[in-house]
């Protein structure tokens, strides 16, 4: 028997408790990402051997997302839960304290793998404890979270890094996942979820493993091996498509399938999946492009590079939750093709307003209107793609849409980092033809400069460097202008999905 929703304080403290897990999980994704250099510093390795702090975690993520479903219904979503945030608190304290750089990682993997339910199961957990008519405003709280974090972790690993030890980066876990533990116990614990014991799947896990794994560090390790030209790039996509692609058979013929696939013959759960990975493969993309490209061309710190990504996570954190007080009202697909439009219109906007000597206000404010596609983007998106699905199985389709989420962010990564170096050589390349002595603007340049004191190196020096500013700057726009099309097709595609648009937990209309 479905118990009562919760109300009250207790609903309260559990939306609290399941937000900050969903806060610390995003956050540390991100946080890392800025203190590479330190921490590889600090732990006497190279930049390239730093990154496999966020490979690792990455991997083991990756792999333990989908996995989830099948746990929740093995030992019950809220124990499941609580041991999942206690584990993490854990596994971050003794990242904080490695003192080796093998240490670090082989933590990050600890941290990464439990870290895997987090997400999914807030969201599972807070829309079957949420009274029905309020679970937008559910939702809504939970998706200003997940925007918030990703803004927060740059900036923050960027303060911590450069006035305290890069272990505070992890140690800001502990209290949290405490925090989360207590709050979780005190309102959800005789609130367990009904459990299965089913025999484990072990040939689906296996190629989960291998495939997933296989696949994240091939796209972590692509743009340093040079993708294709490395042979362990080309062994890595081989082990990943075939291990991938005898997943996908043998889960749909097992009768205890480890990833419940048979979720996507729900058309709102493939249309919502396909519209939120896509978007967020972009968005993720540029949140990654746009803090190298302020810190490498326009010579931002750290933490400035953070504050100017920031205003993204202004209006939703106003608007998300008026949004979900009258989501019960509105049309989830209208609100995601608003939320589409402005994203195109903020990417158009960059590639019009990036150029040399821009200003701070010209790289802050498109990232402050774009906050009008973030408020609208995931709690809609979250929405449609669950509504329909009785409640047994929202914590399956949670981890399977947040799995291809976060797997599309990395495939993201990937490729907005790879084209932006490769078109950044050929417009050097293109760029560089152009200096030679019988340019007379090339020549009158020289003089100029030579001019001012510089000798005929320096001079030479010098407008190599802005040569490869403006190749960085001409590449990133044209990855904002593709961007902005995309965005612009996917409107298609959300309009093929069919109301009504319960925010899951029964195939019922709109409450």
């Amino acid at each position: 028997m479905a118990q009562k929703p919760l109300e009250g304080m207790p609903l309260v403290l559990m939306t609290i408790a399941l937000s900050l897990a969903t806060f610390m999980q995003v956050l540390d994704s991100t946080i890392a990402n800025v203190a590479i250099p330190t921490i590889a510093g600090n732990l006497g390795a190279s930049n390239s051997q730093g990154t496999w702090v966020i490979t690792s975690f990455g991997v083991a993520n990756a792999i333990s997302i989908p996995i989830t479903g099948w746990l929740a219904k093995r030992v019950g979503e809220v124990k499941l839960f609580v041991w999942a945030t206690a584990a993490f608190a854990v596994a971050s304290w003794l990242c904080g304290m490695s003192e080796s750089l093998s240490m670090l990682i082989f933590f990050r993997v600890i941290q990464g793998v439990v870290a895997g339910p987090l997400i999914p199961l807030s969201q599972s957990l807070l829309l079957s404890n949420y009274p029905p008519a309020k679970r937008s405003i559910a939702l809504s709280l939970w998706a200003m979270t997940v925007i918030v974090a990703p803004i927060c972790g740059p900036i923050l690993g960027g303060w911590i890094s450069d006035n305290y030890h890069w272990g505070w980066i992890f140690f800001i876990n502990v209290p949290i996942g405490v925090v989360v533990v207590m709050l979780t116990l005190q309102t959800l614990r005789n609130r367990e979820t009904a459990t299965v014991v089913r025999p484990i799947d072990i040939v689906g896990l296996t190629l989960l493993v291998v495939g997933i794994g296989s696949l994240q560090v091939m796209l972590d390790r692509g743009k340093e091996l040079d993708w294709f030209s490395s042979q362990e790039i080309i062994t890595l996509t081989i082990v990943a498509v075939i291990a991938l692609a005898v997943l996908l058979i043998w889960e749909l013929t097992d009768d205890h399938p480890i990833v419940d696939l048979s979720l996507f013959k729900s058309r709102n759960f493939t249309i919502g999946c396909l519209s939120i990975s896509l978007a967020y493969m972009l968005y993720f993309g540029s949140i990654v492009l746009l803090p190298q490209l302020l810190q490498e061309v326009y010579g931002y710190t750290a933490t400035w590079a953070g504050l100017a990504s920031a205003p993204v996570g202004i209006i939703p954190v106003i608007l998300s939750p008026i949004i979900g007080r009258f989501a019960h009202r509105l049309d989830m697909r209208k609100l995601v093709t608003f939320s589409f439009i402005m994203y195109a219109i903020c990417f158009y906007w960059r590639a019009y307003t990036f150029e040399p000597g821009m200003d701070f206000g010209a790289s802050a404010w498109p990232q402050f209107i774009q906050g009008f596609a973030v408020a609208c983007f995931f709690m809609p998106l979250t929405t449609i793609t669950l509504s329909g699905l009785p409640a047994e199985r929202l914590a399956a389709a949670s981890s399977l849409s947040n799995f291809t989420r976060t797997l599309a962010g990395s495939i993201g990564t990937s490729i907005t980092t790879t084209l932006w170096s490769n078109r950044e050589s050929m417009h050097h390349s293109q760029l560089s033809e152009s200096v030679n002595a019988y340019n007379v603007n090339s020549q009158e340049m020289y003089r100029k400069l030579e001019g001012m004191g510089m000798s005929h190196d320096q001079a030479s020096s010098w407008i190599a460097q802005q040569i490869t500013n403006q190749g960085l700057i001409i590449s990133a726009n044209e990855i904002f202008w593709v961007s902005a099309g995309i965005f612009i097709l996917l409107l298609v595609l959300i309009w093929f999905a069919r109301p009504p648009f319960s925010s899951g937990g029964g195939g019922g209309g709109a409450h």
